[in-house]
């Protein structure tokens, strides 16, 4: 992740048909007050304003048929042009600094992975789709990389632009009240074997306290609050032991147990030590 004494500031443009949409979205949270602090800069532009019938026309029907309608590319082109973003080739070629995304139910599963990648970017253009498409040739011409936020299909792009605009900022220098939180959450691609790191000289700016443990890219530990009894429902007793080591074990264990309940995938590609695998493979006989 870049340093936080060399961050610059990260600049979003949002190219829509529906500008008021984020009205709402992005006036909350981590969103709001990474804007304020001056970590991100958010554009949205109405692609209307780039339409020169006296209808504003953003939309026409497909050529070859079909129903519905699809996006043109004019408008698209003639505001990416107007906000000086580079050129696909120059984004595409050497070590790129800008990225224009295409929100599309079509597109590379978004992650959180990519949002690490786009998160040391300086510009992300994100072109919101409608209707039943976008021509094909913002795909293949202006934009670097054609996104989805899910194998579902929204009325638009904004919902997941909103969704790619916030998992990108919370990965930035300053963004979280806690710089260990993201490390701590699921999906978040960090070694648990790093937490060894803390015993041994290393980096402590990665590693997190002592009782807690890093997704590694499991899903997230449970997390518990006061009061300790509630309803006859108590926290468990590892989490009040006051032994690090003791919660820290089952914080690991119970994120593998939920993992492979839930998202069983996510171990293929999870960074697991051999007492993880050990683990599992007594959870698996047990299941059996």
């Amino acid at each position: 992740m870049i340093d936080a004494h060399e961050w610059m500031g990260l600049k979003f443009d949002i190219l829509t048909i529906f500008p008021d949409f984020f009205h709402g979205p992005l006036q909350h949270g981590i969103v709001r007050r990474a804007s304020e602090a001056g970590l991100i800069d958010i554009g949205i532009h109405d692609l209307r304003g780039f339409a020169h019938d006296r209808h504003r026309t953003v939309d026409d029907r497909p050529f070859g048929g079909g129903e519905g309608m699809v996006l043109k590319p004019e408008p698209i082109f003639e505001c990416a042009e107007a906000l000086g973003i580079a050129p696909r080739e120059k984004r595409l070629a050497g070590e790129a600094v800008e990225s224009v995304i295409l929100l599309s139910p079509q597109g590379e599963l978004f992650s959180q992975k990519m949002a690490e990648r786009l998160s040391r970017l300086q510009r992300i253009a994100l072109i919101c789709g409608r209707y039943e498409g976008v021509d094909e040739r913002v795909s293949e011409h202006l934009a670097d990389r054609e996104v989805s936020v899910g194998d579902y299909v929204l009325s638009g792009g904004e919902l997941a632009a909103a969704i790619v605009l916030d998992a990108v900022t919370r990965l930035l220098p300053g963004a979280l009240g806690n710089e260990n939180s993201a490390r701590q959450e699921s999906f978040t691609q960090a070694s648990f074997a790093e937490e060894g790191e803390r015993k041994t000289g290393g980096n402590e700016d990665r590693i997190a306290p002592d009782a807690t443990c890093a997704s590694g890219g499991l899903l997230d530990y449970p997390h518990y609050t006061r009061p300790a009894e509630f309803r006859g429902m108590s926290v468990p007793a590892e989490l009040v032991s006051g032994n690090h080591d003791q919660t820290r074990q089952w914080r690991r264990h119970k994120a593998l147990e939920k993992t492979l309940r839930n998202r069983p995938e996510l171990l293929q590609r999870a960074a697991l030590s051999q007492a993880d695998r050990d683990f599992i493979a007594t959870m698996k006989a047990t299941k059996n």
